[in-house]
């Protein structure tokens, strides 16, 4: 087992020991499981997947962030995660609508149009969840 800890900049979102975890980073997915060497990297806007202690998975949709992968501990600190059904397909959808209109006739060096471009990458992975379960 390993003990994964997931903190956002408002609360720990999970604190629990896993199996194994698959998030993304800035070059592909990666699967960390007991043994996994130490590494720091970002990771990108994506599905975390967990293996928990009993075998059941679980995904949760997760924002940019990073991942520490320490012997005794690992630490995914990222902006935002949330359960599938803690997400409200509606305010997603409608957020994914908005941030499509602000990229419309933007520059792609405008600070509007890369924070426009997150926005949507977020909406969209968030209705991916949404729609998969």
């Amino acid at each position: 087992m390993i003990s994964l800890k997931i903190v956002t900049p408002s609360k720990i979102f999970l604190e629990t020991e896993v199996k194994q975890i698959i998030v993304r980073g800035i070059e592909g997915d990666l699967a960390v499981m007991r043994g996994t060497q130490p590494i720091i990297t970002p990771t990108k806007i994506s599905n975390l997947k967990i293996t928990m202690a009993d075998g059941v998975e679980k995904e949760a949709a997760i924002s940019e962030g990073y991942l520490s992968v320490e012997p005794e501990i690992t630490t995914l600190v990222v902006e935002s995660a949330e359960w599938p059904e803690d997400i409200d397909i509606i305010r997603a959808e409608e957020a994914k609508k908005r941030a499509e209109e602000r990229l419309f006739g933007k520059l792609e060096e405008e600070p509007d149009y890369i924070r426009a471009k997150t926005a949507l990458s977020r909406a969209i992975n968030r209705i991916h969840l949404i729609k998969k379960d």
